[in-house]
């Protein structure tokens, strides 16, 4: 069982400030100690200078993160305000608040590509392929262990906006995952695409957590996030109460929303588009992490991972009939044709990357179970809207 077990960590209600307060104070500890793993992240350390001191890069990276933040962020004051409140209740400086939740973004703009910070699978099913008829929709995230003690779960009320549980990490303003009081239901997989907005614009997960104070439906939260400026690449998992599922395909500059085949009542994606136009953004097939990537992943191709989740999915759900939760949950945790789990079956037990989390919404149900551990190894703790 593993030692970091889920609960409710923190109660944000009211406006923008007071929300990023509440989780900056319940969290206090859990942010101080993620300036600790941002030191041993090396995706982060790869770009620092060697003649340069690590507290002189950090401060200059913390500067170059609030600026952009700040023009990202010109049209969307509630999360500005959000942040500043984070860093009011962390009682930290507002500009290390920014770094954490532009990093992605930081990244990105640095090395010449969206940066792909994790792994990642997601699953929905609804109608036939469930014993309640009713969808679901599973997520193995997949991301580094160092990062793991960071995750929480949030309660948000927002003042005149929908009810909300969220999962994410502690510094983020954004959510990863959540479910709604409608019953609206988003998971991220992350992707590798190549495009660039025009002007700095918000990480995807501030968009996530706008679709789940205002969005009762797939299709209400897709129009919302397909039209949010954006930075970075992003496959989200859709599903909502009236037993709707779809997997919403995004990039800084494109978006394509794409629905079960007919009959199927079932969709899957890991971390490679499916629709063409998507692919034309996307980091092309052949491509290979080089020097700038964590030592694990040099020498690798970027898809193979991806690819190789995908072609597993496809014969697990043609192999699998009407499914309820336990069962999604045991196909989460296959490890491949070899039944030796390592980076490119389901379950993930990689070099770099690992399940570390592993959640699941019942829309109608307005219920999400949820695990800290490997998908193999999932205890799920179960709360609801």
């Amino acid at each position: 069982m593993s030692r970091y077990q889920p609960g409710i960590d923190a109660v944000c209600e009211g406006r923008a400030d007071a929300m990023g307060e509440a989780q900056g104070s319940a969290l206090r500890d859990r942010i101080m100690a993620a300036c600790d793993v941002l030191k041993q992240l090396e995706a982060f350390r790869l770009l620092q200078p060697k003649w340069m001191p690590y507290f002189v890069y950090r401060w200059l990276a913390e500067r170059k993160s609030r600026r952009f933040l700040a023009q990202a962020l010109e049209r969307d004051s509630g999360s500005f305000e959000r942040l500043q409140g984070l860093a009011t209740g962390a009682g930290l400086p507002f500009r290390t608040i920014c770094l954490f939740n532009a990093l992605e973004p930081m990244l990105s703009s640095i090395a010449g590509c969206t940066a792909c910070p994790g792994a990642c699978s997601s699953v929905a099913l609804t109608g036939r392929r469930t014993t309640s008829g009713g969808p679901i929709v599973a997520h193995n995230f997949d991301y580094l262990p160092l990062v793991q003690p960071l995750y929480m779960l949030r309660r948000c009320r927002p003042a005149g906006k929908l009810q909300s549980l969220e999962f994410t990490t502690a510094p983020l303003a954004g959510a990863v995952d959540g479910i709604n009081e409608a019953g609206l239901a988003i998971a991220y997989d992350y992707a590798f695409t190549i495009d660039r907005p025009s002007a700095p614009s918000p990480p995807i997960s501030l968009a996530i957590a706008h679709a789940l104070a205002s969005c009762r439906t797939v299709e209400e939260a897709a129009t919302l996030i397909s039209r949010c400026p954006r930075w970075g690449g992003g496959l989200l998992m859709l599903a909502d109460a009236e037993g709707a599922i779809a997997s919403l395909e995004l990039s800084s500059t494109c978006s394509e929303l794409r629905y079960p085949e007919s009959g199927s009542d079932s969709l899957f994606h890991t971390n490679a588009f499916f629709g063409d136009m998507m692919r034309e953004v996307q980091i092309t097939g052949g491509a290979v992490y080089d020097e700038r990537a964590p030592v694990p992943l040099r020498g690798r191709r970027v898809h193979e991972s991806s690819e190789r989740r995908d072609a597993r999915f496809r014969q697990l759900l043609a192999e699998s009939g009407t499914l309820d939760a336990d069962g999604l949950a045991a196909l989460m945790s296959d490890h491949g044709v070899s039944g030796t789990a390592d980076d490119d079956s389901p379950c993930v037990h990689g070099s770099y990357w690992a399940t570390t989390a592993c959640l699941q919404f019942m829309p109608r149900e307005r219920r999400m179970r949820v695990a800290y551990e490997s998908a193999c190894a999932a205890s799920y703790s179960e709360f609801t809207v």
